[in-house]
């Protein structure tokens, strides 16, 4: 190998030094909009659930985030499946998802579903794929014209076969590119999504692993989705976490399928309680995406949004305008 000299030594010994990647996306999921399934729907706006407002995503912006995910429920954009998208609620959604990137702040569409319309899940007679794409197909033709719209396909798919759903997702993509819409995706996979059950073989199915890298976009922007919780049964309804290591021992296994996969993920929720063992967790799962940030493309703080209260994971700031104690754990990965 001959030496190298003059300005072929400096592009070498700057391409040896160059900054890691970062990490794209930081940001927090807003409840509310989905609220109210299991009273008489679609309920009362205002009452059973409520959009959050634009101005609400200052205190995340000036704190550093740039994803807001805002849920809303299927049934309420769409009353009938292969029907128009309802004028009002579609207004809602707009007026939310149109002032906040005007802000410049960027918005990941998530129908909060569980892959499932009034409780059929897609791929059943009542929700045919079809409907699942014509769905997806007249939300890209209402948004695609902003860049700084992303779509997710489903919050958490369950009680399906993984076949199912990677057939419904991948019959999604395809409309919504026909569609000439050339936002990124977020795909979920089955069984809750969990980057720690992305192997899981017992109680959902197939694994992920083995069927969501067939799903493909002719355009290469699509991102996975998953969501990871660290009390004991991952579900993120516990107060404590398991231990301090917990956070990048969920997490390994499922970077390592990315990268052997040549494949990205949005770590989509994640979230512990105000306590020292929660804070080491955070920290570690969050070092851990920033150590691999060729995969990973950012994470979302679940949750935020006008209506927890004292939920143990809301970052909504109190009454007072003071930070939740999460918050301070998120600072130095806000910069």
């Amino acid at each position: 190998m001959k030496p190298l000299f003059g300005a072929a030594l400096l592009a070498a010994t700057v391409a040896a030094h160059a900054a890691p990647p970062k990490l794209e996306w930081r940001g927090i999921s807003l409840s509310s909009a989905e609220w109210g399934e299991k009273l008489p729907f679609p309920g009362t706006y205002g009452k059973e659930y409520v959009y959050p407002s634009v101005a609400s995503t200052a205190y995340y912006q000036t704190k550093g985030m740039n994803l807001m995910r805002i849920a809303f429920r299927w049934e309420r954009l769409q009353p009938a499946l292969m029907g128009e998208l309802d004028a009002t609620e579609l207004g809602r959604l707009r007026e939310f998802v149109d002032g906040t990137t005007a802000r410049g702040l960027h918005v990941l569409l998530d129908p909060h579903n569980y892959a499932a319309y009034r409780g059929h899940h897609v791929g059943k007679p009542e929700v045919p794929y079809a409907a699942f794409a014509d769905f997806w197909r007249r939300l890209a033709l209402q948004f695609k014209d902003n860049s700084k719209v992303q779509f997710g396909l489903v919050n958490e798919p369950r009680e399906m076969p993984t076949e199912t759903w990677a057939e419904a997702a991948q019959q999604a993509v395809t409309a919504i590119r026909a569609t000439g819409a050339k936002n990124l995706i977020t795909l979920p996979g089955n069984g809750y999504t969990g980057a720690w059950s992305w192997f899981e073989s017992k109680w959902y199915g197939t694994p992920n692993a083995d069927v969501m890298g067939r799903v493909r976009d002719p355009l290469d922007n699509i991102v996975f989705e998953v969501h990871q919780y660290f009390d004991k049964d991952g579900s993120g309804t516990n107060v404590e976490c398991v231990s301090p290591t917990i956070g990048v021992e969920r997490l390994q296994r499922f970077t390592q399928w990315l990268r052997d996969n040549k494949r990205r993920a949005l770590l989509g929720e994640l979230g512990g309680g105000a306590n020292p063992v929660c804070e080491q967790v955070i920290r570690g799962a969050l070092e851990h995406l920033k150590a691999n940030a060729d995969v990973w493309t950012g994470w979302l703080w679940w949750a935020g949004g006008p209506t927890w209260g004292d939920y143990f994971l809301s970052l909504e700031p109190g009454a007072d305008g003071k930070d939740k104690p999460q918050m301070r754990w998120l600072q130095p990965y806000l910069k």
